[in-house]
Formats: structure tokens, sequence, C-alpha cells
């Protein structure tokens, strides 16, 4: 048995031995889900545990996030152990908050109990002096992309720069000195087959918000009179569904527009029409072309029916890269916790994480781990098996960075060294930051079309 071999064990009996508490952890933050940007109680429950660790912490990063750092005997590369702490809005969950509708019906309460208890692991094992580097235990907020209109309120009053949590901590500089960064994500039976597993990719998207305005009037007395602002929304989603056929298979482009507002009164001609939309796909081009494209098709539905219409774009998250060493380190331990059987090789996915704007410059690994029952985001959500909710993804975490730290790291720049970013930080960021755009097109009401920011 090698060194780290040792303390990859020691660490895990920690672990068990602190079973109990990580389980706990668990279930009370289910039972007190908050909305990002929002979850003040659950960062303090980060960081009493931290306390009582003795790690010393920074907090309030993007207004609720907490990181602290183990800091090894050795110089060497910094590994991040993430955890986010928002729920997402499912009301009719039996776990939900009755005021805010907040659910943990994806698991993010088992990433912060696996993150936490990787903390237990690794600092009460003793292992920091035997590490090359530095272990960052980073609790992150908002990675649901929900109360949007709340989230552009905090960047238009300059609170945060984006929408999402890793976002604004890439913004503050608060990945500036991490190396690569790890998280587990919760799954189920009923999502995905095996105990644990990962796909290569999943899509990035953007967001769009839009308003048709028409001319209201009587619908049946004087219907000449008005503009419709519904036909064009329809004839907007058509032309939408006629773009399909020039999206490339091999892009994964995703585009689902829903009506949010239809009219007012059933015998007035619409004046008022909302509609949003994802545009999601594999790559950032692609998601940008299909961008083009669906801007497109809603500027020719107002000029068609001669009203005006506003779309409001602004960043989702960028697409995700699972690194593939260490993607093959993760099969390895969860492998000796579960058996090599129970691992699969997942597709490509077609949801979305802002793990994925990480993955654009750093080495990210984002895999799935079962321990759930139920379908994520749905009222029937929640860890139902917790050894393999909560207490094998922190012996997970802690033995990937033991692995990845211990003899002179060699396999932490092994990984630093194969990575090739798709675009740097400041690439990243100018990138995400033009996305925000208003657009105002006149498709015939005003002499003269309007474009503005």
């Amino acid at each position: 048995m090698t060194n780290h071999d040792v303390l990859k064990q020691n660490v895990c009996q920690v672990i068990d031995q602190a079973r109990d508490r990580i389980v706990g952890l668990g279930e009370a933050i289910m039972d007190a889900p908050e909305l990002g940007f929002k979850e003040h109680a659950t960062a303090a429950r980060v960081k009493e545990t931290l306390e009582d660790l003795g790690l010393t912490y920074d907090d309030g990063l993007a207004i609720t996030g907490v990181k602290a750092v183990l800091r090894g005997g050795k110089p060497g590369p910094t590994v991040a152990l993430m955890g986010e702490l928002d729920a997402l809005q499912v009301p009719g969950h039996p776990r939900a908050n009755a005021t805010t509708g907040a659910a943990h019906a994806c698991g993010h309460n088992a990433q912060i109990a696996g993150l936490l208890g990787a903390a237990i692991g690794l600092s009460q094992a003793n292992v920091a002096e035997q590490l090359a580097g530095n272990v960052v235990f980073f609790a992150v907020p908002a990675e649901e992309y929900v109360e949007i209109d709340y989230r552009l309120g905090l960047v238009k009053s300059g609170v945060t720069s984006f929408l999402t949590g890793k976002q604004e901590l890439v913004q503050l500089g608060l990945f500036d000195d991490i190396d690569m960064a790890i998280m587990i994500h919760s799954t189920s039976p009923e999502v995905a087959s095996g105990s644990m597993g990962l796909s290569p990719s999943s899509n990035g998207f953007l967001a769009k918000n839009i308003t048709f305005q028409g001319k209201a009037s009587h619908a049946g007395g004087s219907p000449q009179r008005g503009v419709n602002a519904l036909y064009a929304a329809q004839l907007a989603l058509s032309a939408i569904n006629a773009q399909r056929e020039t999206f490339s298979d091999e892009e994964c482009v995703r585009v689902h527009p829903i009506i949010t507002k239809g009219g007012d009164l059933v015998n007035i001609i619409p004046a008022e029409v909302k509609m949003e939309t994802y545009v999601r796909a594999k790559t950032a081009d692609a998601i940008l072309d299909a961008s083009h494209k669906v801007d497109r098709a809603l500027r020719g539905a107002a000029m068609a029916m001669g009203c005006q219409v506003e779309i409001a774009t602004v960043p989702g998250n960028l697409p995700l890269r699972n690194d593939p060493t260490l993607s093959e380190l993760f099969k390895q331990h969860a492998g000796s916790l579960f058996g090599p059987d129970e691992y699969r090789d997942y597709g490509h996915s077609g949801g979305s994480t802002d793990a994925g704007d990480l993955s654009q410059f750093m080495p990210v690994l984002h895999p799935m781990m079962t321990g759930a029952s139920g379908t994520h985001h749905q009222t029937d959500w929640y860890i139902s098996d917790h050894d393999a909710g909560y207490v094998a993804p922190a012996k997970t975490l802690a033995m990937m960075a033991v692995d990845l730290l211990s003899s002179e790291a060699t396999l932490a720049q092994e990984v630093m060294t194969r990575f090739r970013p798709e675009m740097s930080k400041d690439e990243y960021l100018q990138r995400q930051q033009a996305v925000f755009k208003t657009e105002r097109f006149d498709g015939g009401l005003s002499p003269e079309n309007t474009a503005g920011h």
C-alpha cells in the first residue's frame, strides 16, 4: 500500500466516523431551501462547520459564497472542491419553502453535505502536511437559472455583473488562485443507469425575453384598426421552428420558446404579447449562430404584422467540457465505492450548468453520482440513500484531492499540462458581457426602425 493510499484510507475513516453529522447537514439543508443569491442560512451552516474544523474562510462572496483553504505542507497547485448553495422553485415539493416555493429538487443539499464531508475528512485526518498544494472548499451561490427579473435587478443596480454564481465569482477574481475545480451532482435510477457516471460535455445557453407590441382595437367591431401582436408571436414561433433544419445535428441546438402573455381580453386585439426562450447548443459559437437566427425570425414576424418587437438577451451558461484526466480519476475512486461495473459513460447532455463557464478556461469535473430518488426538478426528488447521496461524494472528493496533490502533485501537474483552454478568462468575460443586449425593432408602426442597448 502506497503512502497516498494510506492517506486516502485515513480520510475515509474520518468521514465514516462523521457519517451522522454529514447526513444531518444534508437533511437540514433539504428542509431549509433558499433561492440563488439569498442562501444566507445555508451559508451560515457552511461557515459554522468550517469554524468547527478550524478552517478560516472568506464569506459574502458574490453575496453568499464561502471559500476556505486547506494549505498543504509544500507549494503546488490548488484544487477546488465545490458545492452549490441554492435551491430552485418547485412549489409542490413536500419539503418546499411555503413562502418562496424553493425546494432542493436537484440535490444541491447533497453537494454541500459532500463538500463539508470532504472538508471534515481532509482537515481532521492530518493529511495536509503530505500534500504539495492547497485544497479550496468553495460553497458557491446561484447555479439554478431562476428569478431572472430579480437577478437582472441585481445587475442593473451594480450588485452583481452576471446572473449566476460561478460567473460572478469569476468576474470578482475569486477563481484566479485555483488551478482546477471538481464537484459531484446527484442523480437517481429514474434519470440515469448505474451508480455513477459522466457526460463528456453538455450544452450551454443564453436566454431571451421578447415583447411584441401591436395596437389594441375592438376584436368584433373594428379589428381592422388593430395590429395583432399575438399573430406576430405565432409567426415568430413558426419561423423559429422553420430554422431547425439549419441547425447542425452535431451542435445539439435546442430552442424552446413559450408565450407567457397572449393578450389582455378576448374581445380586444392583443396589443402586447410576451415570450421567453432559451437558445442552447454544444459550443459557444453555435449558441450565437442560433441566437442570430432566432432574432431574425422575431424581426421578420414583427415586419410581417407591422408591429414592434423588443428582444432582451442575457447570458446563460457556456457549454461544459469535463476534463478527461479528472474523469478517469473520478471513475477510479467512485468505482472503488460502488464497484467498477456501476460506472456509465453517458452521452452529451442537453442540459446546462455554470460549471461549464469554468470549464472554458480551467480543468473542471462535473460527474453524476446516485443516492436520490425521483426526477431532477420534480416534486418526487429527494436523497433516499444517505450513504450513496451524502457520504460517497464526500469520500470521492477527498480521495481525488489526495491523489491529485500527493507525490509532489504529479497528477495535478499532469491535468494542468494536458488541459487546452477554449478561451482565456478575459476572453470568457468579454464574450459573456457582450451577450447582454436589448434590441427594439419596429416592423412598421413608425417611419424608421430603431435599435439600441
